[in-house]
């Protein structure tokens, strides 16, 4: 499924973002938080756009039964207003997983410990301390599904990466036990909530947990 979560505003201020983003990028901010995190260089830029491109696209997984029907085609979250997709069956909830900001996170977490092994201990407890801290503080959003502040889980996970990794480990411990810790803290683990949200489709790692997974990964490998 592929559908834009955002208003017409949102989409404006997003190319106004992304602009600015690629002006990040050529002084290579964003590529030297993924190099820190583990990625190779040539690597770091496609992440980057797989990750924004990847949070259009769902891929669903199963329909959750039961559950009134929310009224609203546009519900807000700290602050950001979110449309919600065409609701298809009146009487269920479509699960489906993002791309950008559930697929994308896990494989590179999965590509830093599997070249950097030694970390794994580390990056499993602060995944763990994450998602306590994020799983405190989400909060499910009638007719959409789970949201996440944006600034808690980045500076929790980069205390995390400080203190567990140390110097040598603390970016891709941060990267790890943030998106990680973020995705089961916020969605994973508030999986039997979501029927009672009444939304059309709940997405893993989509909508209102996109931003805070995109944002911790990056905000949290830079203060680490």
């Amino acid at each position: 499924m592929i559908f834009g979560p955002f208003l017409f505003i949102y989409v404006f201020l997003f190319f106004a973002v992304l602009a600015f983003l690629f002006a990040l990028i050529e002084i290579h901010v964003i590529n030297y938080a993924f190099t820190l995190a583990g990625l190779p260089p040539e690597l770091a830029f496609l992440a980057l756009l797989a990750s924004l491109i990847g949070s259009y696209v769902n891929i669903p997984l199963a329909r959750l039964r039961g559950g009134q029907p929310h009224p609203a085609m546009v519900v807000s979250s700290y602050g950001i207003r979110y449309r919600l997709p065409p609701r298809r069956w009146e009487d269920s909830t479509m699960l489906a997983i993002n791309v950008g900001g559930a697929i994308v996170p896990l494989l590179i977490a999965i590509y830093v410990v599997v070249h950097q092994p030694e970390i794994l201990g580390s990056a499993i407890l602060a995944t763990a301390i994450v998602t306590l801290v994020v799983n405190r503080s989400a909060r499910p959003i009638p007719g959409m599904g789970i949201a996440t502040p944006m600034f808690i889980p980045p500076i929790v996970a980069a205390l995390a990466g400080y203190f567990l990794g140390g110097a040598q480990h603390a970016a891709p411990v941060a990267y790890i036990g943030g998106v990680m810790g973020t995705l089961i803290g916020a969605d994973i683990m508030n999986l039997g909530r979501l029927t009672d949200l009444g939304a059309p489709v709940a997405s893993i790692g989509g909508a209102g947990t996109f931003d805070g997974i995109f944002l911790t990964g990056i905000v949290a490998v830079l203060l680490a």
